[in-house]
């Protein structure tokens, strides 16, 4: 059986012009560089977070689907308020149609990633 993730890649057309988004969201370091690559850490013990390269990288679009997302990634933060004000600083924005409802929030990175902020009561 497989246990544990040893890291999230997320497909980009700039890995260098995202990192530092994910570097301050997460406050990570990076422990790898190239210009088709940058893995990012958080702790040792957790997942790392690489950013890949991909000249063919299609914005997704989370409302309609076209192109769809593939994945998305949440994250547990203990006020929304004060993450997204946070999420935003760092460049990312709130999606349309996410109607802020209590325990999570819906978000893009720079580059169009769908990602979620999560709150212990929205786990449930």
């Amino acid at each position: 059986m497989i246990r544990r993730i040893s890291g999230i890649v997320i497909d980009c057309p700039d890995p260098s012009a995202l990192a530092g988004f994910y570097e301050g969201l997460l406050g990570a370091t990076r422990v790898h560089e190239s210009a088709d690559w940058i893995t990012l850490e958080v702790t040792p013990d957790e997942p790392t977070l690489s950013l890949q390269r991909s000249d063919s990288y299609r914005r997704p679009d989370w409302k309609a689907g076209e192109p769809p997302q593939q994945l998305h990634v949440d994250y547990l933060v203990d006020d929304l308020d004060v993450a997204e004000r946070q999420v935003l600083a760092l460049g990312g924005s709130l999606l349309e149609g996410s109607d802020k409802p209590i325990g999570y929030r819906v978000y893009a990175d720079p580059a169009g990633h769908p990602f979620c902020l999560v709150t212990p009561e929205g786990l449930g």
